[in-house]
């Protein structure tokens, strides 16, 4: 998986798309990698602005807008010819409510991974901590071996770190997954003698996975 770091990342976007977008006064996003979308929106958008931008009331004083100030306080918004350089950290709050549901797993809170969204791996998550493989672990394996994107602010003094978590293959996620989760659990029954007696919610998770 690729991490998006939104302290580091810039997110370029076209101009002219943008402002056709804020000019047709429809709800829109811009998504990770700078494409303009419109609803109703996919269930894979990874986005870091959903919203519309309102019309300059014809009672202002100031009939005009900069750029720089269509999105909010919380973008910093740079003109480079004809494009825009959007830095997107300051919006983390907005940009986990836009994507938290389209997100696979969630790792936003100091609590941790509590579930998957997708509901074959949130059904193996589930039966695996019955042998101590948490969420975490799993999520390490797809971090290292899945293709997705990790949209996170990260910053090392004082460490800092939220993210949600995105799978392109879900497939390939699920297959990882449950070989994973058997083997771990068939070396555990051999070998760890905390599981040398199944209890009956051990026993039904090694079931689930054909571990025994």
């Amino acid at each position: 998986m690729k991490k998006f770091n939104l302290f580091k990342e810039i997110i370029v976007v076209a101009k002219s798309d943008f402002l056709q977008a804020v000019n047709s006064a429809k709800i829109f996003a811009i998504s990770h990698d700078g494409k303009i979308v419109f609803e109703p929106f996919a269930p894979n958008l990874i986005s870091i602005y959903e919203g519309s931008v309102p019309p300059i009331s014809p009672l202002s004083t100031n009939l005009s807008r900069p750029i720089s100030e269509m999105l909010g306080k919380n973008y910093r918004i740079v003109e480079d010819d004809d494009r825009l350089l959007i830095k997107a950290s300051a919006a983390w709050q907005n940009i986990i409510g836009f994507n938290r549901l389209r997100a696979l797993y969630d790792d936003t809170t100091g609590d941790g991974i509590a579930e998957f969204s997708d509901k074959v791996l949130e059904q193996m998550g589930w039966h695996a901590t019955e042998f101590n493989i948490q969420y975490r672990d799993i999520v390490e394996l797809f971090e290292r071996e899945c293709d997705g994107v990790l949209i996170c602010i990260e910053q090392e003094e004082p460490y800092q770190f939220s993210g949600l978590g995105f799978i392109f293959d879900l497939e390939h996620a699920r297959e990882i997954a449950l070989e994973y989760c058997t083997r771990v659990i068939k070396d555990k029954i051999a070998n760890d003698e905390d599981f040398s007696t199944l209890s009956d919610d051990e026993e039904e998770a090694a079931e689930f996975f054909k571990a025994i």
